[in-house]
């Protein structure tokens, strides 16, 4: 019994079952059912403990941490492609009022842009 709850099983795959408590044991099913002291020990541990092996409670652990991480990265893909569409709208709009003002410019003959004078370095006062 203890070998199958350590996780360390010689002569059954590790499952905790009965019939692999009987099989580890090298005992009939019969001789295991008179075990009455052994099998209440058995129905104790697995109530408290549940049927999972601790090869099976860590990659069960491991599952659930998976699980979580990708919510995670799920949440923060929608917020990222939510944040790309308002960027899109943001730019799209942006590149329309530069054409509108570029058409306006170009039909606009009389318009004449100064630029602006470069200024030199500053001088102390």
């Amino acid at each position: 019994m203890t070998r199958l709850f350590e996780g360390r099983p010689q002569r059954t795959d590790g499952r905790l079952t009965k019939e692999n408590l009987y099989k580890e044991a090298q005992v009939s099913r019969a001789t295991m059912n008179r075990a009455q002291a052994v099998l209440a020990e058995w129905d104790a541990h697995i109530a408290a403990h549940g049927k999972a092996t601790p090869g099976e409670a860590k990659r069960d652990a491991d599952i659930a941490d998976l699980k979580k991480r990708l919510t995670a990265k799920t949440q923060e893909c929608t917020l990222l492609e939510k944040k790309l569409k308002a960027a899109q709208t943001a730019i799209a709009a942006l590149f329309h009022d530069n054409e509108a003002l570029r058409q306006q410019l170009a039909k606009d003959v009389s318009t004449t842009v100064t630029p602006l004078r470069p200024r030199g370095p500053r001088q102390p006062r």
